[in-house]
């Protein structure tokens, strides 16, 4: 998709060809856009275009770049609704306004024939995430010859901002991706991951860390939090004011959380029985035995939720009850809608992964985090090409993209027993159709009151996957499951505090059938939904006993004050 105007060439002269109405006709026969590899994909896939729907999208797309055309010729600014185009810049000259114009008149029209691929939806999807990241990767904003406001920098800074631009770009290109913020204003355990704790036990896969009470008096049952081994567990500790971890020890809870480790080759060979078994099983032990209690309360957030249920789902099948409360943050346990994610995993792309690391290797966190950028381009890439290199900018300092950079690995076999297990043929929802240490797996044992979250624009796990999970759980006992909808996403929506009091949730004291049908009747509240978990938490603590004065007991002792070494370590390490 070229732009439609070409900004090396002076606009009077440019328009001058088009003086000639021969000239006129000949360049609007070729104003359409090649649709070549458009349909080149479609076909790849087997799916096909209705030949009346494509001949009435082209039909409008000319029509409506007549108009355009037309206004351009008279001299007429046109709209642009569109933030990527809001300064000045772009609105003060015709010629970068037709630009942007033209732009997104081809946009809608290339989504629009996306959208109108008839195709099985797995494969409508892919066709329709590969013409959206051409889309976006060809917005004028992110070239310097079709930018007024990169080119206006430079006029005002005499140079330096090109200057610092190419000298970003190729800092980024040492790191291997895009800094999205300054990462020199962070450190782990410095002002980030700072509430105070200590390392109270450790195993070659994670550190357990319990943190110091802020109350004289604590709930009798310990709360133990489990992040996704996908990520470093301190976006739910980035700074006091923002930390999930100090709200819940505010509010009376003797907290333990689990620090993954980053693996490197030691762990190449590792699976998802072993995250389980020495992971979330192990913290579970060592938890009740610190606090000498045989039930406590459990967190587990994105993949550390999957990971807490089927360890729960384990442990209940052997007769256990280690909870008194489930709480889940944005997880999956029904994989039957993975939103856009679908694109990255089908039969193809997960024996690719089986073959290259199921047997022995690493998954890079880097491949992580350029897949998940690559859901958000505008926000998480190309944004930070027009600031960073194209006008010089530093990128501000912020807390959550410095914990968004912080990436880390997999070992392969158990990413390769993930992908194919649960997202490819979404196995744990099915009683008894996956196994851990030999034991099949049956979601429906697990016997405990559940606070179930989900973010309203969640584009890692739709909140309507989430609230799958109120008919998994407890599934003759709905009224224990409680579920709650936040706004914003995935992380946005879970790192809330009150004390912000920005954005709302919604809440509904009846379990549906169905995602819709739950909303239908939810009541919006505005502000942060930390407090409705807090209220749940409450009335599963048990009796109130005084504050532990040490860490851990006579066999768990002190081993390194919080955030531990674990964490620290980076994913290129």
């Amino acid at each position: 998709m070229n732009n439609m105007f070409p900004p090396q060439m002076d606009p009077q002269a440019w328009m001058a060809q088009f003086s000639d109405p021969n000239a006129w006709k000949a360049w609007t026969q070729a104003a359409p856009l090649d649709t070549k590899p458009i349909t080149a994909t479609v076909k790849e896939f087997g799916a096909t275009i209705d030949p009346s729907t494509l001949s009435k999208l082209q039909s409008d797309y000319m029509q409506q770049m007549t108009s355009l055309w037309q206004e351009m010729l008279n001299a007429k600014a046109p709209a642009i609704g569109d933030r990527r185009f809001a300064s000045p810049e772009w609105h003060s000259n015709p010629m970068f306004a037709f630009n942007a114009a033209a732009y997104l008149l081809n946009a809608r029209f290339l989504m629009a024939l996306a959208d109108s691929v008839e195709a099985a939806p797995r494969a409508k999807q892919k066709i329709r995430f590969a013409v959206q990241q051409m889309v976006d990767a060809m917005s004028p904003a992110n070239f310097l010859v079709t930018n007024p406001e990169a080119q206006q920098k430079i006029i005002e800074t005499k140079g330096q901002s090109l200057t610092k631009g190419i000298a970003h770009m190729l800092e980024d290109m040492q790191k291997g991706r895009i800094s999205q913020t300054d990462e020199s204003a962070f450190e782990v355990g410095r002002n980030v991951a700072t509430s105070e704790g200590a390392v109270v036990f450790e195993n070659e896969f994670f550190q357990l860390i319990q943190y110091k009470p802020l109350t004289k008096s604590v709930y009798e049952r310990p709360l133990l939090l489990v992040p996704p081994c996908i990520n470093k567990y301190y976006i739910l500790d980035l700074q006091p004011e923002n930390s999930l971890v100090r709200y819940a020890v505010e509010q009376g809870h003797t907290v333990f959380l689990v620090s993954w480790i980053n693996p490197d080759k030691s762990l190449a060979h590792a699976t998802w029985d072993d995250y389980i078994l020495q992971g979330v099983v192990k913290a579970i032990n060592v938890v009740q035995e610190i606090s000498g209690q045989d039930q406590i309360n459990a967190l587990g957030f994105c993949v550390g939720g999957t990971l807490l249920s089927t360890a729960l789902s384990l442990l209940f099948a052997r007769g256990e009850k280690p909870v008194a409360s489930l709480t889940l943050l944005t997880t999956f346990l029904d994989f039957s809608d993975t939103g856009v994610i679908e694109v990255f995993v089908d039969e193809a792309q997960v024996a690719m992964r089986e073959k290259a690391i199921g047997n022995g290797g690493l998954m890079p966190g880097r491949d992580f985090a350029s897949a998940f950028s690559s859901l958000r381009p505008n926000d998480l890439v190309w944004n930070y090409v027009k600031a960073n290199y194209l006008k010089g900018e530093e990128p501000p300092p912020f807390d959550l993209l410095y914990w968004n950079a912080d990436s880390t690995n997999l070992p392969g076999p158990m990413f390769c027993w993930y992908l194919r297990n649960l997202y490819l043929e979404n196995n744990l929802r099915v009683p008894g159709k996956t196994k851990v240490a030999g034991e099949p797996i049956d979601l429906t044992k697990i016997d405990a009151p559940t606070f179930i979250y989900g973010s309203r624009e969640d584009h890692i796990v739709p909140w309507t996957s989430a609230y799958e999970s109120t008919k998994l759980l407890n599934p003759k006992k709905r009224d224990r499951n409680r579920f709650v909808l936040g706004a914003s996403g995935h992380i946005a929506g879970v790192i809330n505090p009150p004390a912000k009091k920005k954005r709302s949730h919604w809440i509904n004291d009846v379990n549906a059938d169905s995602a819709d049908e739950w909303m239908a009747d939810a009541q919006e509240r505005p502000g942060s939904w930390w407090p409705e978990w807090a209220e749940f938490l409450k009335e599963h603590g048990g009796k109130q006993v005084p504050a532990p004065k040490k860490y851990g007991d006579t066999k768990y002792t002190q081993i390194e004050p919080a955030p531990g070494r674990y964490v620290k370590v980076k994913a290129d390490h």
